[in-house]
């Protein structure tokens, strides 16, 4: 792995970051393209991915100091200021919320706003999971003979402690569990980006990003090393499967509500026969 990309004196450049950074421009790039094409202002792309990047950085956060409220309280400057423990779906929901008040603030529609955000945040996601693999922070996956199990010896999260602790030999490997979702997070991008070439109502495009992307991430859960809470899931597959719940939910609420009404008997002045 390859955490530090090169350090110049007191400068370090690290690769997570660089991915980040990546992820937040290209998402920035294809919301852009998504505004203009529906008649908005294309420079509020750069405004809105400057939202996302602190209200997601703030909820991401959040939810790790949940997750590990004991280390918290141990040290709590330390644990806010770490580079490491991000947690998704927290920075998913801070995000969101503070694009929403940016919407809100513009008198935007919520709904086609939130189609447009879509398909780049998914390009975004795919984008950023490099920079998991690349940093090793903790996200890898269970020990496997396939072929292209990975190691993470130069990981930013103890990669010799959490193989000692396991009590596995030191050359195990284990699922490149970041590029499963790379790979998934991309596919999604792909459908939504398709979807964009026929008429849709308005949400339907957000909806089927957090089915889809919801999918990616319940199934990848089955390979990474994060704690069952519950019946033999995780924290991560627990609100995936809220997230695909209500989005089939909304999506099906949106079809039916495009139903078209049945056609009028020609030559009859009346309703249609029940």
């Amino acid at each position: 792995m390859y955490p530090v990309i090169f350090s110049i004196g007191p400068i370090t450049v690290y690769s997570f970051g660089v991915m980040l950074a990546l992820a937040f421009l290209a998402a920035g790039h294809v919301l852009g393209r998504e505004l203009a094409r529906k008649g908005m202002d294309p420079e509020l792309a750069s405004s809105m991915v400057l939202w996302a990047a602190v209200g997601g950085l703030g909820g991401s956060r959040l939810l790790s100091i949940f997750d590990d409220w004991d280390g918290f309280l141990a040290h709590p400057l330390g644990f806010i200021f770490t580079g490491a423990g991000f947690v998704f779906y927290g920075g998913l929901l801070g995000g969101f919320l503070a694009v929403t008040l940016f919407i809100r603030a513009r008198r935007l529609s919520w709904l086609r706003v939130s189609d447009s955000i879509a398909p780049g945040l998914a390009l975004g996601q795919a984008i950023g999971r490099v920079g998991c693999l690349l940093a090793g922070d903790g996200d890898w996956g269970t020990p496997t003979t396939l072929p292209w199990g990975m190691r993470y010896p130069n990981a930013i999260i103890g990669w010799d402690s959490w193989v000692r602790t396991n009590g596995l030999p030191l050359d195990v490997r284990v699922h490149p569990a970041p590029i499963y979702e790379t790979l998934g997070y991309g596919a999604v991008f792909l459908v939504l980006w398709s979807m964009r070439r026929t008429r849709q109502p308005d949400g339907m495009i957000l909806w089927w990003y957090l089915l889809l992307s919801a999918t990616v991430r319940f199934l990848v859960e089955f390979v990474r090393i994060n704690p069952k809470v519950a019946f033999g899931l995780t924290e991560a597959q627990w609100i995936s499967l809220a997230l695909i719940a209500l989005a089939t939910v909304l999506i099906w609420r949106s079809t039916d509500g495009e139903r078209v009404p049945a056609p009028v008997r020609v030559g009859s002045t009346g309703p249609p026969p029940a």
